[in-house]
């Protein structure tokens, strides 16, 4: 059996730890959360900001995001307005303005909001903030519905850094995944933020949708380089249409899987390493002098909900419908429909659904966890050593070690060259609640 084979099960993405399917059953209190907020907040007043805005026009069957799909604009000042609110929650917390190092707008289509509620809402927040000189303000934007006028009123508001979602650029298969957008309108879009001002764009791409082949991934990459951008985000297609309905528009025969899947991506790694980007992590890609490749030259490189980041700040506030925060030492996600979302938000209550309160053995093993996936190793105390857990985690990768994906020293581990691709795998070996809660049903994508 190939290690592929041998390796492809489901796994976590371990954007966090615990993940979300294990955090506790039982929903931490108000006062609970407010309690934890503050305190870090009283350790380091930096924080992240993630806001999602879940509107959309069309869907993108490929698409596993919290959306909800509408021609009607007319939703966007209520849903400003109860952003603005959820803010105002978090800031009644705060004794001391917030320094806002780091601001995400995600989606949905953050460009389905005109460039005027844009500028509404980000001055709102910008009101009550500090905003340090080495911020990093990014976001989403869809080729089809970002304008000049998007690209400036942000800019302007201090946004530096555009990620352009492309996907591929093959007509059918971008007809298969519903995603409406020419390769002309994504230039447009990139050669406007670079006269406009930003210092960064990234492109997203993503390898295994469906009857996507090598040649695909050639093409893709021939127009993407003549852009040059400073990010290349190559995801890996998450196929859970038990979750996403939308992603049964297609036969899962279409789809390559196990070592068809895994050549895509070593492809596209090797297109991207020819022309001068380094690997960050997993699935992430950037040129020498882009803040990530910095901060994977520092050690400084971090992992959180909105993926990996140069920046590391204890608190990320998430604002929106199903937007997840992390308090350190806590978690609270935000109720996933939108009317039980606005309803709670209006009646002045945190609109969570659920959450975890970490313990000491979580805080150890999200370091560990978040180690592996930003910088391929991690190592413990001898005092660490004695947790029981930890113990059992490395029992379960004595097979990797053997099969020379893992090297295992005292106190010690690192991921080979050759275990790279199997870097979930190794996670979810150390994932001490994956193993206690066992997760029922199906829950995770395939980890390689």
């Amino acid at each position: 059996m190939s290690l592929i084979n041998k390796y492809n099960v489901a796994a976590p993405r371990y954007t966090s730890y615990p993940t979300v399917p294990c955090w506790q059953k039982e929903r931490p209190s108000d006062r609970e959360w407010a309690k934890r907020v503050k305190a870090t907040f009283e350790r380091d007043r930096r924080i992240s900001l993630y806001i999602h805005l879940p509107f959309c026009e069309s869907l993108c069957t490929y698409c596993g995001c919290n959306t909800r799909i509408t021609r009607n604009h007319g939703v966007e000042t209520p849903y400003i307005d109860a952003l603005l609110l959820e803010w105002g929650q978090y800031r009644r917390l705060f004794d001391q303005k917030p320094v806002l190092s780091e601001l995400h707008l995600g989606g949905g289509t953050p460009t389905f909001f005109s460039p005027e509620n844009l500028r509404r809402l980000i001055s709102e927040i910008l009101q009550d903030a500090e905003v340090p000189a080495d911020h990093s303000f990014s976001f989403e934007a869809h080729p089809n519905s970002t304008t000049e006028e998007h690209l400036s009123v942000l800019h302007e508001l201090g946004f530096g850094r555009v990620s352009i979602g492309v996907q591929d650029t093959d007509p059918e298969i971008l007809r298969l995944i519903n995603r409406h957008q020419t390769w002309a309108e994504v230039e447009k879009a990139a050669e406007t933020a670079r006269r406009i001002g930003y210092r960064s764009i990234n492109v997203d791409l993503v390898f295994g949708l469906p009857r996507q082949t090598e040649a695909h991934i050639r093409r893709t990459f021939e127009q993407v380089s003549a852009l040059r951008p400073e990010r290349i985000a190559f995801y890996g297609y998450a196929h859970i249409p038990w979750m996403k309905p939308g992603q049964r528009a297609f036969s899962e025969a279409d789809l390559p899987e196990g070592e068809d899947k895994r050549r895509l991506y070593e492809l596209g790694r090797s297109l991207f390493g020819e022309a001068g980007y380094t690997e960050i992590g997993m699935d992430h890609f950037a040129l020498p002098g882009d803040a990530l490749h910095r901060a994977l030259e520092e050690g400084a490189l971090h992992r959180n909900f909105m993926g990996y980041t140069p920046l590391h700040t204890r608190l990320l506030v998430g604002l929106g419908v199903s937007a997840i925060s992390d308090a350190w030492t806590a978690f609270a996600q935000n109720e996933k429909k939108l009317e039980d979302y606005l309803d709670r938000v209006q009646a002045g209550v945190f609109p969570f659904f659920r959450g975890h309160l970490h313990t000491e053995e979580d805080l150890l093993f999200r370091r560990l966890i978040t180690d592996l996936m930003c910088r391929f190793e991690t190592c413990w105390t001898p005092a660490e050593a004695e947790c029981p857990a930890l113990a059992l985690g490395l029992l379960r990768l004595e097979e990797m070690v053997a099969d020379g994906l893992l090297e295992h020293g005292p106190f010690h581990l690192r991921v080979t060259p050759r275990g790279r691709p199997f870097l979930r795998n190794a996670c979810m070996a150390l994932d001490a609640r994956l193993w206690e809660e066992k997760p029922e049903g199906r829950v995770f994508s395939r980890a390689v």
